[in-house]
């Protein structure tokens, strides 16, 4: 179960390990990425012999987000395949929050705009205390509704407001406070600090964690409706086809602050 920009590998006790594989990037995410997330994801539902998946990125940086260079892209196509292009990444969020075994992110350097989503929804997460957030959509002209449901849950939502509207940069610590890390480590120690958390979901038994995680979900509310799927879907689409949107991209192109950023 290998792609070109996810990889994935699973060892002998069930454990699986899926990198997220654009380094020359950040690791931001584009349409290629998230079809093969999709696929990767899709192949382990069918692991009879899995029993928790761990998340992290290749190169420098955990996850930057999107790819602003896709999304200018996609932002000039018509109507349907921004629809199409924003059900794929609320597909592949959701499907992270739900997926039947526990997930558990490794995060260092950069986790920024989706990579938050990303990190929200799943069941545990340890960072590097030099590692850097951000929940950055807004700072574009955009709108990170799709990851909205993750977040709230993960952070609570007067954080997500906070952190949604500014878009201003968090420390890992600062993450650990309002709930998005569960576990600061140092700089090259997080295989250390998740092996006790590995240790301990193996010793588990394996449908009694299905069930716990299910059932604290369900009594949370945290599993989504179809009708929310397809509102947020709709939101995240059309913003990006606006008009502040396309000025937002352009300023990140062209290396400016936007339009609507008022001069002294």
């Amino acid at each position: 179960m290998t792609h070109q920009t996810t990889l994935c590998e699973i060892d002998a006790r069930g454990v699986a390990t899926v990198t997220l594989n654009r380094p020359e990037v950040n690791n931001a995410y584009n349409g290629e990425m998230l079809q093969s997330l999709l696929d990767t994801f899709g192949a382990l539902e069918r692991e009879s012999g899995l029993r928790l998946v761990v998340l992290r990125g290749n190169g420098a940086h955990f996850q930057a987000g999107a790819d602003l260079t896709w999304l200018l892209a996609v932002a000039g196509r018509d109507a349907a395949a921004n629809l199409a292009a924003s059900r794929m990444t609320a597909r592949v969020v959701r499907g992270l929050n739900e997926f039947r075994v526990p997930t558990l992110a490794l995060i260092h350097g950069f986790c920024i705009g989706g990579g938050t989503g990303v990190a929200a929804a799943c069941d545990v997460v340890i960072a590097e205390e030099s590692a850097k957030f951000a929940i950055s959509e807004a700072r574009w002209g955009l709108v990170a509704s799709v990851i909205f449901p993750e977040l709230n849950a993960a952070i609570g939502e007067r954080q997500a407001r906070r952190y949604a509207i500014t878009c201003e940069r968090f420390s890992a610590e600062e993450a650990r406070r309002i709930g998005l890390v569960h576990e600061v480590c140092v700089p090259g120690g997080l295989e250390a600090a998740a092996q006790p958390v590995i240790e301990g979901i193996l010793m588990a038994g394996p449908d009694a964690v299905a069930g716990t995680k299910r059932g604290l979900m369900a009594c949370a509310g945290s599993l989504m409706e179809e009708t929310l799927f397809e509102t947020l879907a709709a939101s995240h689409s059309a913003k990006r086809q606006s008009a502040e949107a396309a000025e937002g991209l352009r300023s990140f192109v062209e290396k400016r602050k936007p339009a609507w950023f008022p001069e002294s």
